[in-house]
């Protein structure tokens, strides 16, 4: 055996308390480490030949790395929606790179892992009371989610056609309706092969919504003549959460033939909560959900579900089968997750959602849910009584939009909130809303607290105060 390997196999218990006892101090320090860093780093572009082995590897990225690493799953990262990581999540994803499975075939021989899967979609969607008829699997995200969704539904769209897309390639019109989709579902038509700018928009509702403009609907459905067309609606947009009217939507599908989509990366966690539970009612009779479980559920980075219903199953597997690759086993028999979604080769993604859906259950995630919220109008209410700063929407979930007061002070919103970013107490996002520049504080971490919002207001109070914009 080589002899590093050999060295870090027989000191491996000692290796792995020195990384518990370094990951221990960085959790219980999360709330005083910086939120952003700027450093020049000079990149090694040679390999040792002999190799450091593990413990120098530490050391090294210690010394040259470690410092620098931002506290993105910490309670005052309000940039990317990047939910924290439980301590149930941490656990179940440490034993996913331990067991380091590959979730495959439901049935036949190979490992359990599907059965895991499968079980965490399950109580996925009992947590947001959603219909068995669904089933899914987990992506990285939400563009590998809206994809995995979208390109079942371009195979449905060539079936109406009597066409097979995913065999024989796009030969008809893909009509698609939207109002505000997100970039990974314009990244998604892109690389289907749809094209980016190929969906008709949709207006949006009147009074500063995003949301769908019911009777604009109508009338571009009317002007499809009868075509089968995708509707990508939005549970939560990636604003101002707002969400589409899913009880009208549901109306219209009785008597249009359409895939109606739901985008719920920012949003689905609603359903979780008797006070939110309203802004999903009628979702569940979409053909297909993107679900982020990184974001409410607070799991390790890079995970995410799609939700596809069960009698498009077939569609399904004609989109992603194996159809050349006999040592992968037939893609007709049984239940197969590498003819079901876009990766052969997938991290067991759903252990550590496991460990948290069963550490927590449907009250630690009413909880979760319910105190984000609490937090995003706990910083709203400070925007609205102050006199530098205007809210640019009504606060309707988890995110807060927001300007500097009168239009004079436009050009200054974004050198203000790199004025913000560069302190390391806080990190936010630039948007552009209704035309006007503004900043974008998204609430998703479970340890966020009313101490942790007061500090981002006496953070924006002294910049205002000091006139750093």
């Amino acid at each position: 055996m080589n002899e590093q390997l050999h060295k870090d196999l027989i000191t491996l218990d000692q290796i792995l308390e020195k990384v518990k006892v370094q990951g221990l101090d960085y959790l219980a320090k999360l709330s005083e480490r910086p939120t952003s860093a700027s450093s020049a780093i000079l990149l090694n572009e040679t390999l040792d030949e002999m190799g450091l082995g593990s413990m120098d590897t530490l050391k090294a990225f210690n010394e040259k790395f470690e410092k620098l690493i931002v506290s993105s799953s910490g309670p005052r990262y309000l940039g990317f929606v990047i939910g924290g990581t439980t301590p149930a999540s941490i656990v179940g994803d440490w034993l996913a790179t331990i067991y380091d499975q590959n979730p495959q075939a439901i049935k036949g021989e190979g490992d359990i892992s599907a059965h895991i899967e499968m079980e965490t979609i399950k109580l996925l969607l009992d947590l947001f009371d959603l219909p068995k008829d669904f089933t899914g699997g987990f992506v990285t995200g939400a563009t590998m989610s809206n994809f995995t969704c979208l390109a079942t539904a371009r195979q449905w769209i060539g079936k109406q056609h009597g066409k097979d897309f995913a065999r024989d390639g796009v030969s008809e019109q893909i009509y698609i309706l939207s109002a505000s989709p997100h970039s990974s579902v314009i990244k998604s038509l892109s690389m289907l092969g749809i094209g980016s700018n190929n969906y008709i928009r949709v207006k949006v509702n009147s009074d500063n919504r995003e949301s769908i403009d019911i009777e604009d609907l109508k009338l571009k459905i009317k002007a499809l003549k009868g075509q089968p067309f995708i509707l990508i609606s939005s549970a939560g947009t990636v604003n101002t959460v707002d969400f589409d009217d899913f009880k009208t939507i549901s109306k219209l599908k009785r008597n249009h033939d359409f895939w109606w989509h739901i985008d719920g990366t920012f949003g689905a966690f609603a359903a979780c909560s008797p006070k939110y539970k309203h802004l999903t009612s009628g979702w569940e009779t979409a053909d297909s959900i993107t679900i982020d479980c990184h974001k409410w559920l607070n799991v390790p980075y890079e995970s995410a579900i799609f939700l596809v219903k069960e009698q498009y199953r077939s569609i399904q597997t004609e989109t992603f089968q194996n159809s050349n690759a006999p040592y992968l086993g037939d893609p007709s028999e049984d239940f197969n997750y590498l003819n079901f979604l876009p990766e052969n080769s997938r991290r067991l993604k759903a252990l550590p959602v496991w460990f948290s859906l069963m550490a927590y259950g449907k009250k630690g995630y009413r909880y979760i849910t319910e105190n984000v919220v609490a937090m995003a109008n706990h910083f709203g209410h400070f925007i609205e009584t102050s006199n530098a700063f205007e809210l640019m929407a009504p606060i309707r979930l988890n995110n807060v939009c927001y300007t500097l007061e009168g239009e004079e002070n436009q050009d200054k919103v974004f050198p203000f909130l790199k004025n913000i970013n560069e302190t390391g107490k806080v990190f936010m996002t630039p948007t552009v809303y209704n035309g006007k520049k503004g900043i974008r504080a998204s609430f998703v971490n479970w340890r966020t607290s009313k101490q942790d919002v007061d500090m981002v207001a006496k953070v924006m109070i002294k910049l205002i105060s000091n006139r750093v914009v």
